[in-house]
């Protein structure tokens, strides 16, 4: 190999947390086929020792920034804070799982395998600088995620769900791929940066028609990961089939890793042409809004209510990318982080409730929770206060920003808008609320099991987490603000 294509010692720490990722999913992988007929417990334990091993590799080679592999990639405050922010995510992720396959009889390492590999991929997503290798990184995380909604093969509506996440997504990611090509063609490059250049440069702008058409097809690829109007209609069924830890893992992780690639990509590479692509994100931000609160209202299944949710917030992250500014680009760092905790809490409830076979999933099976299981009402209500955007929760200040940095860029209508959305989704959430502790009890929530420890954890986590961005905004705040300029 020539030399000049080897990387330095430098370039193989700044990916230090992928390989590590990377190295303990195939061990893993290696110790489930030899594992023969013992338990799988031990392989989870190495799954949350390898999240912990990549979130301390994160950290600590955050001190030396900078681009790496010839400018593929870069480890700079933004891609520090969503690789840490994924990380976390698929360990909270693989704690609530743990109990939740022993009870479904399908403990096997590869379930945790799949895990790492995902967030390897989605790490990979928020820190590269190329087209190409942010495809990589896409892929690398769908296809693991994919085969995570069905993973309980002999689940009907896991199979359903894999085959429709399966077939939509690989719709989604050729057109991505395809507006990667075009782009190619109008610019010469796949390289963020040096796409920006040619944009910027009157002398080799390309052709507004070639380079309309690449953001459309890109735009096209992401709305389907974060599940954006028009895109969002797998995301009920897929989140409802899937297994609950498994729904929990891709409502967070490969949302927050497609949002940081959006941003990487339209305000980065796209952003001397940006007059021409924000009233369509504009346009796609209210439609999510609208559609994610009002159909969320109908539904009396619980994963499809989170799954409406989560189409509401990706609305709302929407109008900070919107804003175009650093000061929207550090509300979407703060709201993904506060999002992540809100819905891997709420999903932790589900999986503990829902018991074997996921037979209680109806809103109405939690009639009476508050009296029976106290301290789990308590932590989930502090959770659907936060989803709300009620004050002293991290919700509340993830919606202020999100809000604050439209106004700063005079999208007045976006937020008046968004505003009232906001106010419709408070009706649902309450109404979990109230049959959880105004309702007589229910025959669900009779001879509830020990919570078991992974899942308390997240639980615990998630609200004191959320109760923590609430209080002390600043904790994360400071660190956004600071990393949000280095994208543009």
């Amino acid at each position: 190999m020539n030399a000049s294509f080897a990387p330095s010692p430098v370039e193989i720490l700044r990916l230090l947390p992928e390989i590590i990722l990377i190295l303990v999913a195939t061990v893993i992988m290696v110790g489930e086929a030899l594992r023969g007929t013992r338990e799988a417990r031990p392989l989870g334990r190495i799954a949350v020792g390898g999240l912990i091993a990549a979130l301390w590799a994160s950290m600590s080679v955050w001190a030396n920034p900078g681009f790496g592999f010839h400018d593929a990639v870069v480890l700079d405050g933004f891609a520090a804070f969503f690789r840490a922010l994924v990380i976390v995510a698929g360990l909270l992720a693989v704690l609530m799982a743990q109990q939740y396959l022993r009870r479904e009889g399908a403990d096997s390492g590869e379930y945790y395998a799949l895990i790492l590999y995902s967030v390897a991929g989605q790490c990979i997503m928020v820190s590269g600088t190329e087209l190409i290798v942010l495809f990589i990184g896409l892929e690398i995380s769908s296809i693991a995620t994919y085969v995570l909604a069905g993973y309980l093969r002999d689940d009907r509506r896991a199979n359903e769900a894999a085959i429709k996440y399966f077939l939509l997504g690989s719709f989604a990611t050729a057109f991505l791929l395809y507006g990667v090509a075009w782009i190619y063609g109008a610019a010469g490059t796949t390289n963020l940066i040096e796409v920006r250049r040619a944009m910027a440069d009157p002398a080799t702008t390309p052709s507004y028609a070639l380079v309309a058409t690449a953001a459309g097809l890109i735009l096209v690829g992401l709305a389907f990961k974060v599940s954006a109007a028009p895109f969002q209609n797998w995301a009920p069924d897929v989140y409802q089939g899937a297994p609950a830890p498994a729904s929990a893992f891709m409502s967070v992780g490969p949302k927050a890793a497609a949002f940081a690639m959006l941003l990487r990509i339209f305000v980065t590479a796209f952003e001397p042409v940006s007059p021409r692509w924000l009233p369509v994100v504009w346009i796609s931000a209210l439609a999510t809004m609208i559609v994610g609160n009002f159909a969320a209202l109908w539904q009396t299944n619980i994963k499809r209510l989170l799954a409406y949710s989560s189409v509401a917030h990706a609305g709302y992250v929407l109008v900070a990318v919107v804003a175009n500014s650093p000061s929207g680009t550090a509300a979407v760092m703060f709201y993904m982080a506060a999002y992540a905790l809100m819905n891997l809490g709420a999903f932790a409830v589900v999986t503990y409730f829902s018991r074997e076979g996921e037979r209680y999933l109806e809103i109405d099976d939690l009639a009476g929770l508050g009296t029976r299981q106290p301290v789990t009402a308590a932590l989930f209500s502090i959770l659907l206060l936060s989803f709300i955007g009620v004050p002293l929760t991290g919700g509340f200040f993830a919606k202020f920003y999100v809000f604050k940095a439209a106004l700063e860029s005079n999208l007045v209508w976006l937020t008046v808008l968004g505003l009232l959305t906001s106010a419709v989704a408070a009706y649902y959430y309450l109404r979990i609320l109230v049959i959880m502790y105004m309702r007589e009890p229910a025959a669900a929530t009779e001879n509830l099991p020990p919570q078991p420890a992974g899942i308390s954890f997240v639980l615990w986590t998630a609200a004191l987490g959320t109760l923590a961005l609430g209080i002390y905004p600043s904790l994360i705040l400071d660190f956004a603000d600071r990393a949000a300029g280095v994208v543009r």
